[in-house]
């Protein structure tokens, strides 16, 4: 299915993500969003006025989140554009672009502005009250520690998942650490030539606002808080997990950041495109569930039902980027696909790069197609997991070459 919308091509970016308790702790994730976005836009001379739509993804709430989307598009001077706020934890983005490509494909919108958006350091602690407690206490929840740790539907935690899909499959400590090791490699890349390839769409040097973005607090050059690891080092791991296989070292950490992303009409594209030249695609939408207690499994029937809704096998993807918490999600697709693991995420990943949850899927959507647009064209594939046993996969298409 060729869906009627387009990205204009160079119309997206994304900050570096930054370490847990690092560079971004302290500032305000929507504001933080709004802030980056209205550079970004103004850079590429994309008029705020031109939106007529907006989705806003985020899962660790702000102070004055309930406003969500219509407060983002104010502060970025579009204060007539509305839209919807969404949490799909981490399949937020891929649900973001969904979003935005029905209300164009609907007739109802021609311009629609994608942000994603999350502060998972220093998450909320919620207190909800209940009077019939015993002498009238309620309940308390860590946002970001409990709910890594419990899945209310089964009591376990994130990691269990990884564990149950690498009993099941046969996945051992030691295939999980050569991916880790590989994907450094291919990270690596990204960041070759004073981050040539990141640059296509990353401001860097990134500079950081002090909390009331008033001010520059400091200064990023890239990505903050990669654990360049090695195979001795990873040797040494313990499974977190008593009797268990994943390390540390084979799962992504914590992070924060923001990305961002402009779909419309095909006419209006070429219009707000940095090269006209190169048509970006949308192409299909897959979700799916797996089994409780099995999260890396739902990958596949949601890369599936992508791909028959796009009309393309496997076999006719010129890459593929996946949102890889546990190496062992990268592992079991490949086995399960037949796609060679090692032709996965050629510019860094979450297991990477760390995971912000709302913002995840769209950087590595943005990589995908700057990853075609280098390949002089292609189809492509992101495909991530997200609490609750799901998955949320995205085909797109990238034609022609840039005309420099």
């Amino acid at each position: 299915m060729l869906y009627p919308v387009r990205i204009p091509y160079g119309a997206y970016w994304s900050t570096p993500f930054a370490k847990w308790q690092g560079s971004f702790s302290g500032l305000h994730s929507i504001r933080f969003a709004a802030a980056v976005a209205a550079h970004e836009l103004e850079h590429r001379r994309i008029p705020g006025e031109v939106f007529d739509y907006g989705v806003l993804g985020t899962t660790v709430p702000q102070r004055h989140s309930f406003y969500g989307l219509p407060w983002l598009m104010g502060l970025i001077g579009a204060a007539g554009v509305g839209g919807p706020t969404i949490n799909q934890a981490c399949a937020t983005s891929v649900r973001c672009l969904l979003a935005a490509t029905q209300e164009i494909q609907s007739g109802l919108a021609e311009a629609a502005l994608v942000v994603a958006c999350d502060r998972v350091s220093n998450g909320p602690h919620l207190y909800y009250p209940n009077p019939a407690g015993p002498g009238g206490t309620g309940e308390a929840e860590d946002w970001v520690m409990d709910n890594f740790s419990c899945d209310p539907l089964g009591g376990h935690a994130m990691v269990q998942t990884a564990e149950n899909v690498a009993n099941r499959h046969g996945i051992g400590t030691a295939q999980q650490h050569e991916v880790v090791l590989r994907r450094l490699e291919q990270y690596e890349r990204a960041v070759a030539d004073d981050h040539a390839f990141q640059r296509r769409y990353m401001t860097l040097p990134f500079e950081v606002p002090n909390a009331s973005f008033r001010k520059v607090s400091g200064t990023l050059s890239g990505d903050e808080g990669i654990t360049r690891s090695s195979a001795d080092g990873l040797a040494g791991l313990k499974p977190v997990v008593s009797g268990g296989s994943v390390t540390f070292g084979g799962q992504t950490h914590p992070a924060d950041g923001n990305t961002g992303l402009v779909i419309t009409s095909p006419g209006l594209a070429a219009e707000l495109s940095q090269d006209s030249a190169i048509a970006i695609q949308v192409l299909g939408f897959g979700l799916a569930r797996a089994e409780l207690a099995h999260m890396p499994e739902a990958t596949v029937p949601a890369a599936r039902r992508a791909l028959l809704q796009a009309g393309l096998e496997i076999a006719d993807l010129d890459a593929v980027n996946t949102h890889n918490p546990f190496a062992i999600n990268d592992i079991y697709f490949s086995s399960a696909t037949g796609f060679d693991l090692d032709a996965m995420n050629n510019y860094g990943c979450s297991l990477i790069w760390g995971h912000p949850q709302g913002p995840t899927g769209l950087r590595s959507v943005i990589e995908l197609i700057e990853e075609l647009v280098q390949r002089g064209g292609g189809r492509g594939l992101f495909v991530g997991c997200a609490a609750g046993d799901t998955a949320m996969a995205v085909a797109v298409g990238v034609d022609g070459t840039p005309a420099s």
